[in-house]
């Protein structure tokens, strides 16, 4: 079976055969409903390969043929499978040609061709995602490059989580160099050792901006040891990195934050960047989001400073959809108590755009909402998930199921949070969000129709 699919992209061929040669290209095209995790980026577009890992610690191999290979117009990947965990990809057919076609000088249409013997929908899914994937991506740079943003170097710590890897791996695409402060020895001239404590002097040498993502997980039960994690790889180090980039040449500070800073039951009217956390309302989450803000703002100086405050990220990689997905999947989801709390959520790629931002929009100063202008009810949510993944959803939770798992303080904080928070930094600065609506995202993440 033969399947094609071509788009216009506003730049030149050479720009997008640079972006292809990039790290992190691969990442960014990779459909995440796929079972499928990077092991090996392809060092040569002419005759590298990637390895991609699948369940069970099967291996896919996509060799790079050098025949196929033209600078700037074609390169071409084909499954060749190698060793014992590679055997049962021999029965699979994959040639993957891309092209990339001048269309005027500051315009490319790109080509794919694919021979397989894979079930076409499925290929169908996985092109039509690339495909709004690079135009997407292509957008923001070149919004981003009409608003004076040139390449920059960029520290970022968290680099492995789920929102971490996505962001390096748009960033470096872009034209941008990465660092990744990490806390073990570097393995890459890329990474740099970060002690969150007490960070070296000349961590931040040369670095243009920090992203600083890094911090425990806050889902499970809300003993003292898990309060303590959540503070404590928050507050201080953060403290200690804002007051090393106020000593550096560092020029935009942007931290992690999160909406839980307004309670996690905010209340029926809609809250915005101007808003204080509803009085009467405090929680645990809140007091650590105020103070792990006023920790971003250490140091004085210049230096901008963003506090991104995230909402719900939806993505089947991580996080509640990555929970939720094989549930709905069985045909067992349903909504959740009464199904009236409200969800802030943020596509993956929607988050990273407002990262992306950060870096050049300086009205964007301060704590921006990152969430999507249209929250969702838990019933709406629901209804949204279950045609998405084809199945029913009328199996109702009962509200008090979650403390099962989470506990009473969790589920308060968690699951049964009610919060309808609006992005109004964003809307006023006119940004242009990838999926408004909660159907467009999950359509688009769960490679659905």
């Amino acid at each position: 079976m033969n399947i094609e699919r071509s788009s216009q992209l506003p730049v030149s061929a050479p720009v997008v055969f640079d972006w292809f040669s990039r790290p992190g290209a691969i990442q960014r095209l990779l459909p995440p409903w796929l079972p499928l995790k990077v092991i090996e980026e392809a060092d040569s577009l002419k005759d590298g390969t990637a390895v991609l890992g699948l369940p069970g610690g099967l291996l896919w191999n996509a060799k790079h043929q050098p025949e196929g290979f033209a600078q700037n117009r074609s390169f071409v990947d084909q499954l060749e499978p190698v060793g014992l965990r590679g055997l049962p990809a021999r029965a699979v057919r994959w040639r993957h040609e891309h092209y990339f076609e001048p269309a005027g000088p500051q315009s490319t249409t790109a080509r794919d061709c694919i021979e397989s013997n894979m079930p076409g929908r499925q290929i169908e899914s996985m092109i039509a995602y690339r495909h709004r994937q690079l135009a997407d991506d292509f957008a923001a740079h070149h919004r981003a490059a009409q608003s004076g943003l040139e390449p920059q170097v960029i520290a970022v710590t968290g680099s492995s989580g789920l929102v971490g890897q996505a962001l390096c791996a748009f960033l470096s695409t872009g034209g941008h160099r990465v660092i990744k402060l990490v806390r073990h020895a570097p393995n890459t001239a890329g990474e740099r050792r970060w002690d969150p404590a007490d960070p070296d002097e000349g961590l931040l040498e040369g670095c243009d901006a920090v992203i600083h993502l890094a911090g425990a997980s806050i889902f499970g039960r809300f003993s003292q040891a898990h309060r303590q994690a959540i503070a404590s790889s928050r507050i201080e180090p953060t403290r200690s990195l804002a007051l090393l980039a106020a000593r550096s040449d560092v020029r935009t500070f942007i931290s992690a934050s999160a909406i839980g800073f307004y309670g996690a039951s905010a209340g029926a009217d809609p809250l915005d960047e101007f808003d204080s956390p509803p009085a009467g309302t405090p929680d645990f989450l809140s007091g650590v989001v105020q103070r792990w803000e006023q920790a971003a703002e250490e140091g004085g100086g210049s230096m901008c400073r963003v506090q991104i405050r995230t909402g719900v990220v939806l993505s089947p990689k991580g996080g509640m959809l990555a929970v939720l997905r094989p549930i709905f999947s069985a045909g067992l989801g349903g909504p959740l108590g009464g199904g009236q709390q409200m969800l802030s959520w943020i596509g993956l790629d929607d988050l990273l755009d407002i990262y992306h931002r950060a870096l050049w929009d300086s009205q964007l100063a301060g704590p921006v909402n990152a969430v999507a202008p249209q929250p969702v009810s838990n019933a709406e949510f629901t209804r949204a998930l279950a045609r998405a993944v084809h199945r029913p959803a009328v199996i109702p939770v009962p509200g008090a199921a979650p403390k099962l798992v989470l506990g009473a303080e969790g589920s308060q904080l968690l699951a049964m949070a009610d919060q309808r928070i609006v992005p109004r930094k964003l809307l006023d600065s006119g940004h242009q969000f990838r999926n408004e609506r909660i159907e467009l995202e999950l359509a688009h993440s769960l490679g659905a129709s």
